[in-house]
């Protein structure tokens, strides 16, 4: 089932402004858990984690930047 480009505005919206705090948190308490490793591995370790985020997510992002490609044309360049 595919989302709708209004959903998916919506649902990015959520995302971005309630889930990504909390798996902020989620994260950073999960990573103080980790024992201590050497400064390049944290720095691996962070990294990992902020981009695991966006990949069971990247379907909602996708074209949320652009007009709403059903949306219908407007009349502002005919002048």
């Amino acid at each position: 089932m595919a989302l709708s480009y209004k959903a998916r505005r919506r649902w990015s919206l959520v995302i971005l402004l309630i889930g990504l705090p909390i798996y902020i948190v989620a994260a950073i308490s999960l990573i103080a858990w980790l024992p201590e490793m050497p400064g390049w591995v944290m720095l691996l370790v962070y990294v990992a984690v902020g981009f695991a985020w966006m990949l069971p997510l990247k379907f909602v992002f996708i074209g949320i930047g652009q007009a709403d490609p059903g949306a219908p044309p407007s009349d502002a360049g005919s002048r």
